[in-house]
C-alpha cells in the first residue's frame, strides 16, 4: 500500500489556532510591557548553548516549540523597540507592521512579477514614497532591503546614466576615462561597498572634507571636480547626504543641486537617514532641495518604523532606472491576460525574488496617516534638542557637536584626562549600561574626536528617559573615575 501523500500543513488545526492565538496575545503583552524590561541582556551560556545544536531529525509540536521561543528567544532581543534604545539609527517597529509581516508570509507572494493584489500595494507604497520626498508621480522607484541596497541601486543607475556608452553591453572597458563619484569624508561605508561591487573600485569614491558641522565643503568639492577633470576623470556623481550617521548632518542640498546642473553631474541623495524629514511640519526645511535629486534612498523601516526590514530606491528618470536592470529571460516574459500580466517588478533592482515588504507599510500609514508619522519626526528632533540642553546644563558632561537633526553626540569629561584615556572611560560608561539594561547608545569618532553617540529615533521615547540616561553617564562616570583614583 502506497505511502499517504504528506503535507506541512497542521494535522491538528484547532491545536495550532490555540497555539497562535497564544502567540498574539503574548505578542500583545510585550509590545505593551516593553519598558518594564531591560533594554537588553546578556544571554546565558545554557540558551547559547540551545542555539548551537544540530539540525533536528524528527519534529516537534509547535506548542514545544514556542516554548522554547519564549524562554530562549523572547528575552533576549536587540533591543531597538525599547524606550531607551539609541545606539543605532534604527526604527522601533510597530505593532500593526508585525500583523503586515505575518499577512504578508500567510499570502507567501512573490513579488518579483504576477498581477495580483500584492504587487499593487506595492506600486502603491512606492507612489507614497515619491510623493513624500516631492518626486513627480513619473518617477520610478523600488522597495529592497534597506539603505545599502537602496543606495547601490541608486549608484548603479548613475554610473550607466553618465558612461556614455552601452554599459551593459560593453562593460566597463569600453569606458575613455575612468568615472569619479564624490561624497564627504563623513559618507556611510555602504558607499565604498557600492563603487566596488559596481567595477569602479575605491578610488571612484573621493572623499571631500567636511566643515565644522559635518557638511560636505562645497568649495573643497568644486577643487575636486576641477581637478579630476583637468586630469582626464570624468566627474559622474554627487553623493549628498541627508543625514550623516555619525552626527546626522545635512548637506546643502540646494547648493549641490545647483553645482550638479552647472556641472552635468548625476545628484544622488542619500537620505536614509533624514530624507523623511520632508514629512515632518518643522523638519521639512531642513532638507529643501531633496525633490531636485536624480535619485534618493530612504529607509520606511527607519523613520516610518517598519519592522526590518525594508528601504526604498526612488529615480526621477524611470526610463534610466528601467533600462539599468531590465532583462526578459523567456521564462519570465510578459502577458496580456492572466497571472503573468502586468509591472514586473524585478525588472526595477537586482532580485527576481522578492518578499511581500509593502504591506507592513501600507498598514501602518492607513492605520496612523502620513500627518502623524510626521509629527513624530518632529518629536524627535524635540527630543535631541532637549538632550542637548541637558548635556550642556550638567556638570560633567560635553556636547561634542552642534545637534543638527535627532543624533546627539557627547561624552563624560571630568577634566584633565587625555583624549585616550576619554575614550576608555566612556566606552566602559556606555558598555556598563547596556549590561544593566538601562539605556544603550553607541559610541563614534568623529573628526578625531571620540564620543557617546544617542540616535533617538524611537516614538516610545519620552523626556523622562532621556533624564534617566544623562543621571545615568554622570553616575557610572564618577564612579568610575573614583575607583580609578582609589587605585
Amino acid at each position: 500500500m502506497a505511502n499517504a501523500p504528506e503535507t506541512l500543513d497542521p494535522g491538528d488545526w484547532d491545536a495550532h489556532r490555540a497555539v497562535a492565538h497564544r502567540m498574539v496575545d503574548d505578542a500583545v503583552d510585550y509590545i505593551r510591557d516593553i519598558r518594564t524590561r531591560p533594554v537588553w541582556q546578556d544571554m546565558p551560556p545554557a540558551v547559547r548553548e540551545r542555539f548551537r545544536e544540530s539540525v533536528p531529525r524528527d519534529g516537534q509540536t509547535l506548542d514545544e516549540i514556542y516554548r522554547q521561543i519564549e524562554a530562549d528567544l523572547m528575552p533576549y532581543p536587540m533591543g531597538n523597540i525599547h524606550p531607551r534604545f539609541w545606539m543605532w539609527y534604527m526604527g522601533t517597529s510597530n505593532f500593526t507592521g508585525a500583523l503586515g509581516d505575518f499577512l504578508a508570509a500567510i499570502l507567501g507572494s512573490n513579488l518579483g512579477g504576477g498581477d495580483h493584489a500584492a504587487a499593487e500595494i506595492d506600486k502603491q507604497v512606492v507612489g507614497w514614497l515619491k510623493e513624500m520626498v516631492g518626486y513627480p508621480a513619473s518617477a520610478s522607484g523600488t522597495l529592497v532591503s534597506g539603505g545599502s541596497m537602496a543606495n547601490l541601486i541608486g549608484l548603479t543607475v548613475a554610473r550607466n546614466a553618465k558612461s556614455g556608452i552601452d554599459l551593459r553591453e560593453l562593460g566597463l572597458a569600453a569606458m575613455t576615462a575612468p568615472m569619479r563619484f564624490y561624497g564627504s569624508d563623513q559618507i556611510h561605508s555602504c558607499h565604498k561597498v557600492a563603487v566596488e561591487a559596481m567595477g569602479l573600485g575605491n578610488w571612484a569614491l573621493r572623499r571631500v572634507r567636511s566643515d565644522a558641522a559635518c557638511r560636505m565643503d562645497l568649495s573643497a568639492l568644486r577643487d575636486a571636480i576641477a581637478e579630476d577633470r583637468a586630469d582626464g576623470v570624468q566627474p559622474a556623481c554627487v553623493i549628498a547626504t541627508a543625514g550623516t550617521v555619525n552626527t546626522g548632518a545635512i548637506d546643502d542640498l540646494e547648493a549641490v543641486a545647483d553645482l550638479c546642473a552647472a556641472e552635468g553631474l548625476w545628484m544622488h541623495v542619500d537620505g536614509c537617514i533624514g530624507a523623511l524629514l520632508a514629512i515632518a511640519p518643522k523638519g521639512s526645511a531642513l532638507v529643501r532641495g531633496l525633490d531636485r535629486a536624480h535619485s534618493v534612498a530612504l529607509d520606511p523601516h527607519k523613520w516610518l518604523h517598519a519592522p526590518f526590514e525594508v528601504g526604498c530606491a526612488l529615480v526621477r528618470d524611470a526610463e534610466a532606472h528601467l533600462g539599468t536592470f531590465s532583462t526578459t529571460p523567456e521564462y519570465l516574459e510578459s502577458a496580456s491576460r492572466g497571472i503573468a500580466s502586468g509591472t514586473w517588478l524585478h525588472d526595477f533592482g537586482l532580485q527576481t525574488s522578492r518578499g511581500f515588504r509593502a504591506l507592513k507599510v501600507w498598514m501602518a500609514l492607513k492605520e496612523h496617516g502620513l500627518v502623524k508619522f510626521g509629527r513624530l519626526i518632529d518629536q524627535d528632533l524635540a527630543h535631541a534638542r532637549y538632550l542637548s540642553e541637558l548635556i550642556t546644563a550638567t556638570p560633567g558632561l560635553t556636547l561634542c557637536f552642534p545637534t543638527a537633526i535627532n543624533i546627539v553626540c557627547f561624552r563624560y569629561d571630568p577634566g584633565d584626562l587625555s583624549e585616550a584615556a576619554l575614550r576608555q572611560l566612556n566606552i566602559e560608561i556606555m558598555v556598563q549600561m547596556q549590561e544593566a539594561g538601562i539605556a544603550a547608545v553607541s559610541d563614534t569618532t568623529v573628526q578625531g574626536r571620540h564620543c557617546l553617540r544617542a540616535a533617538i529615533n524611537n516614538h516610545r521615547t519620552i523626556p523622562s528617559d532621556l533624564d534617566e540616561l544623562v543621571a545615568e553617564v554622570v553616575r557610572r562616570g564618577r564612579a568610575l573615575v573614583a575607583e580609578a583614583l582609589a587605585d
